[in-house]
C-alpha cells in the first residue's frame, strides 16, 4: 500500500503558477506510476498528467500541455506539478493518484489504486 498526500493548493489570479506537491508513504515510491487529476464543481474527474515510475516519460492531456509539468524525486518520494499561466477553467480540486507496476501511464482514473485527499486551487479571473 501507499498513502499520499498533496499539499500546494491556493487562490491564485489568473496568469499565475503554482506548483503542487504529492508526498508518498508505504512501498517503494519508484515502483509505482503517478498521476494528476481534477475535478471541477459538477464535472467528472478527469485527467490532468501522468508520469512513468522512472520520471522518463510523461504524458498530459491537451487543455494543460505547454503550461503544467510533471516531474518526480524518487529520493524524496515526492511527486510535483508545476502549473503556470493557470487560467479560471483551472479551478478544481486536484488529486495524486498512484498505481504499482511498469504499464503505460494511463489516463483512466479506474487504473489507479490508490488517491490522496486532494487539494483546492483555485484561480480568480
Amino acid at each position: 500500500q501507499v498513502q499520499l498526500v498533496e499539499s500546494g493548493g491556493g487562490l491564485v489570479q489568473a496568469g499565475g503558477s503554482l506548483r503542487l506537491s504529492c508526498a508518498a508513504s508505504g512501498r517503494t515510491f519508484n515502483g509505482y506510476r503517478m498521476g494528476w487529476f481534477r475535478q471541477a464543481l459538477g464535472n467528472e474527474r478527469e485527467f490532468v498528467a501522468g508520469i512513468s515510475p522512472s520520471g522518463s516519460s510523461t504524458l498530459y492531456a491537451d487543455l494543460v500541455k505547454g503550461r503544467f509539468t510533471i516531474s518526480r524525486d524518487n529520493a524524496k518520494n515526492t511527486m510535483y506539478l508545476q502549473m503556470n499561466n493557470l487560467k479560471p477553467e483551472d479551478t478544481a480540486v486536484y488529486y495524486c493518484a498512484a498505481d504499482f507496476g511498469w504499464d503505460p501511464i494511463s489516463r483512466l482514473k479506474e487504473a489507479y489504486d490508490y488517491w490522496g485527499q486532494g487539494t483546492q486551487v483555485s484561480v480568480s479571473s
